[in-house]
């Protein structure tokens, strides 16, 4: 009974992942289509639950297009919410089963509710890059939390499958600090400040003003829907975007190779490959991106792209992770013989 009740709350957890995934896709969908201000209260819309009466502008298309984008965005984050609620309790109430993951669930349950204060100062402090790129990660985060609960724990792991698991960890780390970089490249709107490759404005070294660039907080009563940086400053942070990018990508990609090439489990050789797979296609779409000027559909799908990096990390770590041990006095233990003491 307790092996059937891991395999549904698996399974929930899968379809919280998929929920997750949905949403760092539309989160960046209303960040590129300039719709992160579309509704400007919190949680409702100018006062209601659907952006359909009190629209400025006599309720034109466009402001209804972007009100519709940003509640369709809170729509399928609260159905995740709603999931992360569920799993909370479940594995609280079935904490004392051998295989039922308590921490992880707790803690996607603790970053769902920091995302949703998150979620709230995006809009009232006015798309402020600090706050939208902590959303992006606390996203992403939920969705990494989400897949670890869903994938089962390896088994017959070598001593060299489990030594792999540091090198994962670095990965880990190598991806988080890309996405982190992304984020501020996207909420700064710098993405079209390189139009050209290999070059950036014609130039291997075009003027920067990396002082500017990287300041995290300027004060309040400050739009930056459509950003307020200067062009320097928004190369600065594209061209570091781009560095982190080549470092990331070979990093990740050695890390791959190497699982590919010492790994002696099936599973975790299949993770590296989806983990080179998911690096081609990041890399591929980063440059089709700048490429073609950051067209609106390729710009998601790089979102999308960070996304599967983000699954496919946590993958070759839950590939590489065995799983905990009986605890003491568990069936199947051998007991200690007994010694009568001497008379």
């Amino acid at each position: 009974m307790d092996a059937r009740r891991v395999t549904w709350f698996r399974r929930l957890a899968l379809a919280g992942a998929g929920l997750a995934a949905a949403v760092v896709v539309l989160g960046a969908w209303v960040r590129l289509t300039n719709a992160g201000l579309g509704c400007p209260d919190w949680p409702g819309c100018y006062g209601h639950v659907y952006p359909n009466t009190g629209l400025p502008d006599a309720q034109s298309g466009i402001a209804f297009a972007k009100a519709l984008h940003e509640m369709i965005h809170r729509y399928v984050a609260t159905s995740l919410g709603m999931i992360i609620v569920i799993l909370a309790v479940w594995a609280l109430r079935f904490r004392h089963d051998r295989d039922q993951p308590v921490i992880p669930a707790v803690l996607v349950f603790a970053v769902v509710c920091l995302q949703g204060a998150l979620g709230a100062l995006t809009v009232t402090l006015l798309l402020r890059p600090l706050i939208v790129t902590a959303h992006l990660l606390g996203g992403l985060t939920t969705l990494g939390l989400l897949c670890w609960l869903a994938l089962p724990a390896a088994n017959r792991l070598t001593p060299r499958d489990l030594a792999l698991r540091r090198y994962a960890w670095a990965g880990l780390a190598l991806l988080i600090l890309q996405i982190a970089l992304g984020g501020w490249t996207s909420s700064n709107y710098a993405a079209v400040a390189c139009p050209d490759l290999p070059t950036c404005q014609r130039s291997w070294w075009p003027p920067m003003d990396f002082r500017d660039a990287f300041v995290l907080w300027r004060g309040l009563d400050i739009d930056y829907e459509g950003g307020v940086l200067a062009n320097p400053a928004r190369t600065a942070i594209h061209f570091t975007h781009r560095l982190g990018a080549a470092a990331a990508g070979v990093g990740l990609a050695a890390l791959g190779i190497v699982t590919l090439v010492r790994a002696r489990s099936p599973r975790l050789k299949q993770a590296a490959g989806l983990l080179l797979l998911a690096v081609a296609m990041q890399i591929s779409l980063g440059l089709a991106t700048v490429h073609w000027g950051v067209p609106l559909g390729l710009a998601t799908l790089h979102n999308a792209g960070a996304a599967l990096l983000v699954v496919s990390m946590v993958n070759l770590l839950r590939a590489s992770t065995p799983p905990r041990g009986p605890p003491a006095g568990a069936v199947g233990m051998v007991p200690l013989p007994r010694v009568d003491p001497p008379r």
